[in-house]
């Protein structure tokens, strides 16, 4: 079974975060929430408290099949400054696995980092104006070798379904799936 880790980071944006690991999990995946802080207890975006499953610190050493990075203005900018959230993308962005923001993670956190190695990506508002290592497309979703980044909340089911496919490696189920739950994809 396919891993996740979703990466929260105080601020995180909680609708990214939600409906991309409600989607994967929908799909039996497996999928782990992380605490970017030294406790579980992570509060989102608008104020919503959430408890992880586990801290970064405690799974530092865990390789999964992807990460994924939700944005939030506070959460990005969290995530980007955590040296140990830039050590756990750039070891599973060499192992080659997916490494998935949406939002301003895209932009603060792989582009503020140089992780993103002149691969295409999407990001939220005019953030890419300030992105060099990378090549910013206007898109809902943009995939490019192991990066799938997604614009932002208004396009998280997008996202997650493209996440999922890809750890899926079958469009079929999430196919199925999206239209169970009325959505086109």
């Amino acid at each position: 079974m396919k891993k996740i880790a979703v990466l929260l980071a105080p601020g995180f944006e909680e609708g990214e975060a939600i409906v991309t690991i409600d989607i994967l999990r929908r799909l039996d995946l497996d999928v782990e929430l992380l605490a970017c802080t030294t406790t579980r207890g992570v509060t989102s975006y608008h104020g919503i408290p959430m408890v992880a499953d586990s801290t970064l610190t405690e799974r530092s050493g865990v390789l999964y099949d992807a990460v994924v990075l939700p944005g939030g203005p506070q959460g990005s900018v969290n995530l980007a400054a955590n040296p140990q959230v830039i050590d756990f993308v750039a070891t599973h962005d060499a192992a080659s696995k997916l490494i998935c923001p949406i939002c301003s993670a895209a932009a603060r956190v792989l582009g503020g980092n140089g992780l993103l190695k002149g691969r295409n990506y999407v990001c939220s508002g005019d953030l890419w104006q300030d992105v060099k290592d990378g090549n910013y497309v206007d898109a809902p979703v943009v995939e490019d070798g192991n990066l799938i980044s997604g614009k932002g909340f208004g396009h998280v089911f997008d996202f997650a379904f493209t996440v999922a496919a890809r750890l899926l490696g079958d469009e079929a189920p999430v196919r199925e799936h999206a239209e169970h739950i009325y959505y086109r994809w």
